[in-house]
């Protein structure tokens, strides 16, 4: 069958031979999955199939399935056989490439995170207009300085396992890779160059006398704002539409990730993961190269930001 899909299970790392069997009893589960044809992009780790059925009934596969790998800790996709390997990794920052939301742990500083919390939770479901949100949360952190940024990045700020790992394999293989958040370039640029992207973009803090006003400099970066990134580095670039990717777990990501070749929601919340073309929950970032069709031999070493 031309360009038939493949069938991706993934474990989360390290892997193991209870991993294996779990993945081995998923696949023995329905007929038109055959482990003997199973390559192992990992060993007892990850694997693919290619599967003899269209792209439609691969899916619904899939979802039937899914009941399984979730309760057994698995993550499962289909993705087309054609240009497995993007050329564009675009990626939201707060949950998917750090583990915190960065303004949840700003208003931790002043004693206002569960409130502020709630409201970053809302946003993300989709409940409330991002651009509302943003703005009601940031004005309950006005006067917090320069220091007290430096302070949630050196203290509260972390990379998720596989960021970096991620970002250097697909640089090594000739991908632009951009990080877009609707957070603050104050984190962005730290976070880019800790994990290794080469673009970033974000909302700019307006400060005055050292101190946030609680405002950010206009326009806001949003839901649309990212799909145009996404749009205008496809364009510069020369890259088709087809060899992008973009992860995200919030619902100012759908826009990109409906647009990407592949989208991935990333530990995201239901209306993402119900409306991407892959979800990830269990494993770490390296999944999004197993996606890719990359075995664990080809993942290139992350550099140390201080490294160059």
């Amino acid at each position: 069958m031309e360009q038939s899909p493949v069938f991706i299970v993934i474990g989360p790392p390290p892997g193991g031979e209870e991993t294996a069997d779990r993945i081995r009893a998923l696949v023995s589960g329905e007929p038109r999955l055959d482990m003997r044809r199973a390559r192992w992009l990992a060993p007892d780790e990850a694997c693919e199939i290619d599967m003899q059925v269209d792209l439609g009934e691969a899916i619904a596969i899939r979802d039937r399935l899914a009941p399984f790998a979730e309760s057994h800790g698995l993550d499962i996709a289909v993705v087309p056989s054609a240009q497995r390997r993007k050329r564009l990794l675009i990626s939201d920052m707060d949950s998917t490439i750090i583990g915190q939301e960065c303004i949840d742990e700003m208003a931790a500083l002043v004693g206002r995170k569960p409130e502020v919390a709630a409201v970053t939770e809302r946003a993300m479901r989709g409940d409330l207009a991002f651009e509302a949100a943003l703005e009601a949360r940031l004005a309950l952190l006005a006067g917090l300085t320069t220091a007290d940024l430096e302070r949630v990045w050196r203290e509260r700020i972390t990379l998720i396992p596989g960021a970096g790992m991620l970002v250097a394999t697909m640089k090594a293989n000739g991908a632009v890779t951009a990080l877009v958040s609707g957070g603050f370039t104050f984190f962005t640029s730290r976070v880019a160059r800790a994990a290794g992207f080469e673009i970033n973009r974000a909302n700019t803090l307006e400060m005055a006398g050292g101190a946030m006003t609680g405002r950010v400099v206009p326009p806001i970066l949003g839901r649309e704002a990212k799909r145009e990134t996404l749009d205008r580095l496809i364009a510069e670039h020369s890259i088709p539409a087809e060899a992008t990717l973009a992860v995200g777990d919030g619902a100012n990501d759908l826009a990109m990730i409906r647009r990407a070749g592949l989208g991935v929601a990333f530990r995201a919340k239901p209306i993402v993961a119900a409306e991407a073309h892959a979800s990830i929950r269990h494993g770490d970032l390296t999944a999004l190269l197993y996606l890719q069709g990359y075995r664990k031999e080809e993942f290139a070493v992350a550099r140390a930001p201080d490294e160059g």
